[in-house]
């Protein structure tokens, strides 16, 4: 699986543990922040109780998540009997076949199934998209218009940031758009805590990502096209992806190739309607955007933290904090992108920041899409997307205005993805205030 809440077995007891962390939690969802502030404060990592009665090593600030993230002594392969105890059955097959992904592995089996992909989301390739994906905006901006004159009001979610990216990947992988509300509802439950869902949910949804992948690599085997799952299928060289590998490439590059880019024209939409004077700066000069993209993906990391990773030695990261060898360790995204040692004023949302100044100088890259070998092979054609989409949302809509409270709306739970499930708007003028007699 992509992430999970079942680390390795607890490190050693006798090491200090900050407060327990229930991923479920939707006030913790809604606001991690400040739980992620006082965990950078004890320093390089901290050893967390988790609500699931394990224990992990969380590393929020900025340097040391990305040397974690460079550093092979932090494996991505997940360890044996991590977790839970988990029984055999169909679901549980289903997740370690698609848990085989490239997410889970290192070199040099990792460098060999990044290379398989590298080339479909190539520069030149990504930006030959650009004509598609103007005009998928194009209809999906048409669509919102009638859904607001027949409702009054929309989810700007389930509109427009779920089904761009959604219909952006599933040309690049082939895979069909009627599928697309199955897929949806699927990865949500598996990248999400089993305790924040129905009682056997997360198995349906394992099976059925299972079941679908299955018929739809056979689909291309039979029928190929021009697409990317059609060429892993064919792809015969040495080298190539054998049955589990392919099935496991086609669950992470769906999961991957939406769900962040959903989060990232959410966050960002959101962001927007919360900071007028931001939004007005954008629409008067259009050289602004990329920084308005910058800032949300470092404000509001779209992977609040990255796969879960496990030491294979004592590892010491300074100032006497030593991670043992077979502990579970997180590299938190979110939290190393609100380091105030790195970015001033870290809970702002001021693009104003990724502009260059008077001195041409920039400020340290974001962690938004990792560091080091696992760096998101996808980060260009997400850049794309959004600077395509929110100019235009924002500039069909000008009179666009939330219908709920942001401080009450509810984000998705876990700590693998981040952003609003919901964000309602409309277009509709502000009620009359209401005249005393």
């Amino acid at each position: 699986m992509i992430a999970s809440l079942d680390p390795a077995a607890p490190a050693d007891p006798a090491a200090p543990a900050a407060p327990a962390l229930d991923p479920a939690d939707p006030a913790f969802a809604r606001d991690p922040y400040p739980y992620y502030a006082r965990l950078r404060e004890q320093g390089p990592a901290a050893r967390v109780p988790l609500a699931n009665g394990t224990y992990a090593w969380l590393v929020t600030g900025y340097e040391r998540t990305r040397a974690v993230l460079a550093d092979p002594r932090f494996s991505n392969v997940p360890p044996q009997g991590a977790g839970r105890p988990k029984g055999d059955s169909p679901a549980q097959r289903a997740r370690a076949c698609l848990a085989r992904h490239m997410l889970n592995s290192d070199a040099p089996d990792h460098t060999r199934l990044r290379r398989l992909t590298t080339a479909a989301f190539a520069p030149r390739r990504v930006d030959a998209l650009r004509p598609r994906i103007e005009e998928l905006t194009a209809g999906l901006l048409r669509e919102m218009a009638v859904r607001l004159r027949r409702d009054g009001s929309v989810d700007l979610v389930d509109a427009f940031a779920f089904p761009l990216p959604v219909l952006v990947v599933g040309e690049v992988l082939g895979v069909p758009e009627a599928d697309r509300a199955d897929l949806r509802e699927w990865t949500y439950r598996v990248g999400s805590p089993a305790d924040a869902l129905e009682p056997g949910s997360v198995d349906e949804a394992w099976t059925g990502l299972y079941a679908y992948f299955t018929e739809l690599i056979a689909r291309k085997r039979r029928a190929p096209g021009s697409d990317l799952f059609s060429a892993l299928t064919q792809d015969a060289t040495e080298g190539g992806l054998d049955d589990g590998e392919l099935l496991a490439m086609a669950f992470l590059l769906l999961f991957a190739g939406y769900e962040t880019t959903m989060n990232l024209l959410a966050s960002a939409s959101l962001l927007l309607l919360t900071h007028p004077d931001e939004l007005t700066a954008a629409r008067r000069d259009p050289a602004r955007w990329p920084a308005v993209i910058e800032e949300t993906l470092r404000h509001a990391s779209p992977l609040e933290g990255t796969t879960w990773r496990h030491t294979t030695e004592d590892v010491d990261l300074g100032e006497g904090v030593v991670i043992p060898a077979g502990a579970s360790v997180l590299a938190v995204l979110a939290a190393a992108n609100r380091d105030p040692r790195h970015f001033p004023e870290p809970d702002a949302f001021r693009p104003g920041r990724h502009m260059a100044g008077a001195g041409g100088t920039r400020p340290a890259p974001h962690a938004a899409f990792g560091h080091g070998p696992h760096f998101c092979v996808g980060s260009r054609l997400a850049r794309l997307e959004a600077t395509i989409t929110l100019p235009r949302l924002l500039a069909a809509f000008p009179g666009l205005r939330l219908t709920a409270d942001p401080a009450q709306l509810p984000y998705r739970p876990g700590l693998l993805v981040r952003g609003p499930r919901h964000v309602p708007v409309t277009t509709a003028p502000l009620p009359a205030p209401a005249v005393s007699a």
